[in-house]
């Protein structure tokens, strides 16, 4: 889907489905689930089902293409770069998973520093959902107030708000790639008990976990089946 964006902002929202977002002119920032990204033409943002962000955009606005990305293809979500934009607009035109498969195998993954404290913050709850946020904040010299209110002005949510996203974020994900038992990845990533998780991932994604479990099953059957 082609964008051309004039509007400052976009308020936080959520896709349903894993889309890259190719920057074909302009740039903008866009904070969410992953993260912090400033991007300008020829970046682009990988992004997972089920993500949340911010964008805010620079004065000359951006022309932005969507491009999906089926289910099953895999990928680190965050900011990349692509040394030719047009050649995959024009296989899009044409085939949009051949141009997510051209896509997938010739971006280049960029680092991505600490601009400040809330990227910092929003890194650290990514690699550890249990995180506390009080300690945190004392390490770095925060009140909670600060902390909180910082936090919102650049992710649009609060830290806690974050934490749980990210924490039910990683529930979603073990569910599909693991047989683990619900009550053990509730006590592996900090929920207070099984239904805690099941709420959660229905409040991410809309399905529950069962369900969730029931189709990655599915799924690896008929891989099996045509080996």
């Amino acid at each position: 889907m082609w964008q051309t964006i004039r509007s400052a902002a976009f308020g936080r929202h959520s896709h349903e489905h894993a889309y890259a977002a190719i920057v074909l002119s302009g740039g903008y920032e866009e904070a969410g689930d992953h993260g912090r990204f400033r991007v300008e033409a020829g970046d682009l943002v990988l992004h997972e089902r089920f993500e949340a962000h911010v964008n805010r955009f620079s004065d000359s606005g951006a022309v932005v293409l969507n491009l999906p990305l089926p289910d099953g293809f895999s990928f680190l979500p965050g900011r990349a770069s692509i040394a030719d934009a047009d050649s995959i607009v024009q296989v899009a035109e044409r085939n949009k998973v051949e141009a997510a498969c051209l896509l997938l195998s010739t971006l280049m993954v960029r680092d991505v520093g600490y601009a400040d404290w809330p990227d910092e913050l929003a890194a650290n709850l990514m690699e550890n959902p249990s995180l506390s946020l009080s300690r945190w904040g004392d390490r770095k010299g925060l009140t909670p107030w600060k902390l909180s209110r910082g936090f919102m002005q650049v992710f649009g949510l609060s830290p806690s708000a974050f934490r749980a996203r990210t924490r039910a974020r990683h529930a979603w994900k073990a569910i599909e790639m693991s047989e683990k038992p619900l009550a053990e990845i509730a006590a592996h990533l900090g929920f207070s008990d099984q239904p805690h998780v099941t709420r959660s991932v229905k409040q991410l994604t809309g399905i529950g976990p069962q369900t969730w479990r029931s189709s990655a099953n599915r799924f690896k059957t008929r891989r099996l089946t045509h080996l």
